[in-house]
């Protein structure tokens, strides 16, 4: 894996080599499975990133949630909540099921110099309160359609959601779960990914979305 997310902010894994430039800060991660670092659908969330963390509305009119709240569902490898942390937010909580999860999101932390910028809870979400500004989560898409009640519930009344981890002709069903709670798809982002046989959901494409309550 190797990502740019910022000018000055660059997501590697450890073996990728990386000749950094003056000023750039470097974050060099652990890999883990599920969503790695280097799938189509973690890249897709780090593309949605910068603009929600911005230090001003964007033309898409979601506010900054610099300073606020951040919850990463699922963190995995904790590369999303890395990023995060990275680009100044400054409470940021992941969650997952896996013990070895959280234990390799906690050594890419301190390896990386933000242990104190996160916590991390091995469990399922209905242990926690919230609510949260930034809700991320790149899951399967049988867990986000299982999750749709308990992201909103997490989520504050202005606060953003980013998800992703399903295919686009998996959209439908999920995207009318949210708008019957009141979201809205601010933002969507797609990439295809090449296989030598053809996916179950017989699509090559992933999608994220920025959704929003109306």
């Amino acid at each position: 894996m190797f990502y740019r997310l910022t000018p000055h902010l660059v997501l590697r894994s450890r073996w990728r080599p990386h000749l950094s430039r003056p000023g750039e800060r470097v974050l060099v991660l652990r890999t883990s499975g599920g969503f790695p670092p280097g799938h189509p659908t973690t890249h897709l969330c780090l593309e949605l990133l910068p603009g929600v963390l911005a230090s001003e509305p964007c033309s898409a009119g979601f506010q900054p949630v610099i300073g606020k709240r951040l919850l990463d569902v699922g963190c995995g490898s904790g590369v999303l909540t890395l990023a995060a942390a990275a680009l100044g937010v400054d409470f940021c909580l992941g969650v997952d099921l896996s013990r070895r999860a959280v234990r390799l999101s906690r050594e890419n932390a301190r390896e990386n110099g933000l242990a104190a910028a996160l916590r991390l809870v091995q469990g399922s979400t209905e242990c926690l309160r919230g609510p949260f500004d930034l809700v991320l989560a790149n899951l399967r898409y049988p867990v986000q359609v299982a999750k749709v009640p308990e992201l909103a519930r997490l989520t504050a009344p202005l606060g953003t959601l980013i998800l992703s981890g399903f295919r686009d002709v998996q959209e439908p069903e999920l995207l009318a779960g949210y708008r019957d709670l009141g979201w809205t798809l601010s933002q969507r982002l797609t990439r295809d990914e090449w296989a030598i046989e053809v996916p179950p959901e017989k699509s090559y494409t992933w999608v994220a979305w920025l959704l929003q309550r109306r």
